[in-house]
């Protein structure tokens, strides 16, 4: 079945706010290191297990998107979500809450399983355009996460965002059951066979493996920014609260609504074009945030420039791979995803340590390498489209 614009805007709902459960952890860090009586970068830790639990989930959830019928799959993966969210509510200490962390992580990788599923039941012609308004629904439940986190845990404390994210969670499962549609998977071999094809997939499509590493560079330079930016306005001058820093979230989904447009070019366009522009957006953000470290504007405008060039780079690379091989939709995203947020991962904890020794500075030179190195892979591959 052809998908309506109605089943379009619900999955891009539903993928914001599974999403989201990623992130609701970043502004309350300062909380939870107060409660605990630990340090911010021990409570930092956090964010880094959820980023390694989203990376496992990709990396051995998403892949049966090919094998198994992909509603059933989504909305068990989301009642599971449930669960892990509860129970990071109810967390003792701050060793339980990074366990419940990479549960949160692992079970709420249920928006790429959603985009596969839209890419598989629309049309070549349109396919840029509905993944983009889907990821802007999943890079606004991003940046608004940390904006609703940070009001909910400075009026009622850090627990009542996980108590809040799981009551979401739940009504987004009696949403997905009546509206989602069913689709029949074409992989017809053992979970064994399954993930072996991913490595066959990684060493056949050259394509894939250049999408991938542009994508893990410039995702570390986003979780390396997310994960300090906290803590950088916590200080001298700013001394914001979590309700504060949370609004930062709000002027980085002014960015976020230019997805579908990018999408748009991707139909019509060489979406490598796209990935160019938005590496340049991101290389802007970034002196900025150098240039301006003490002056509030001067960081909004900055995250407005990265998340728009990331959404560049993400919906461009995306529809690259979506029309590699129809058949294994669920492997290839599993490959661009996992290296993607395996790259999220590592700059979560290098941002820690960065931060540690070089505060700012050392966040904004370590992030713009980043951005340089991705810069370097998309100029050497350039001619191989």
């Amino acid at each position: 079945m052809a998908l309506s614009r109605w089943n379009i805007m619900i999955m891009a709902l539903c993928t914001g706010l599974i999403v989201a459960n990623i992130y609701y952890s970043q502004p309350l860090l300062v909380l939870m290191s107060q409660e605990f009586g630990v340090s911010e970068s021990n409570a930092g830790q956090v964010t880094f297990f959820t980023q390694v639990g989203y990376a496992l989930g990709l990396l051995f959830c998403v892949p049966l998107g090919d094998k198994l019928e992909r509603k059933g799959q989504i909305i068990a993966m989301t009642t599971t979500a449930v669960a892990a969210l509860a129970a990071a509510g109810f967390s003792q200490n701050i060793l339980m809450l990074k366990i419940t962390g990479l549960l949160i992580g692992f079970t709420s990788v249920v928006p790429q399983l959603i985009l596969p599923l839209a890419a598989h039941l629309t049309d070549a012609a349109n396919r840029g355009k509905v993944i983009g308004t889907i990821m802007s629904g999943l890079l606004v439940g991003i940046l608004l996460s940390r904006t609703l986190s940070g009001v909910v845990g400075h009026h009622w404390g850090w627990r009542a965002m996980f108590f809040i994210a799981a009551g979401i969670s739940a009504l987004l499962v009696v949403i997905m059951i009546f509206t989602f549609p069913q689709s029949r998977p074409q992989f017809t071999g053992s979970y064994g066979d399954l993930m072996k094809s991913l490595l066959t997939l990684a060493k056949e499509q050259p394509m894939l493996r250049e999408a991938s590493a542009i994508n893990a560079c410039c995702f570390a330079m986003f979780g390396m920014f997310w994960t300090t930016v906290v803590f950088l306005l916590s200080e001298k001058p700013f001394l914001y609260t979590s309700e504060q820093i949370g609004l930062m979230g709000l002027a980085a989904a002014a960015g976020a609504l230019g997805a579908p447009l990018i999408g748009r070019i991707a139909d019509k366009k060489n979406p490598r074009i796209a990935i160019g522009y938005g590496i340049i957006f991101l290389l802007a953000g970034y002196a900025m945030f150098y240039v301006f470290q003490a002056n509030i504007i001067g960081i909004i405008i900055g995250i407005i420039a990265i998340d728009l060039g990331l959404q560049g780079i993400h919906v461009s690379n995306q529809t690259r791979i979506y029309a590699l091989l129809p058949e294994a939709r669920n492997r290839l995203n599993t490959v661009f995803m996992t290296t993607s947020f395996i790259g999220t991962s590592i700059g979560s904890g290098l941002g820690l340590w960065v931060w540690s020794v070089g505060k700012w500075n050392g966040v904004c030179l370590a992030g713009t390498l980043l951005i340089l190195t991705a810069l370097v892979i998309y100029l050497a591959t350039y001619k191989k489209k």
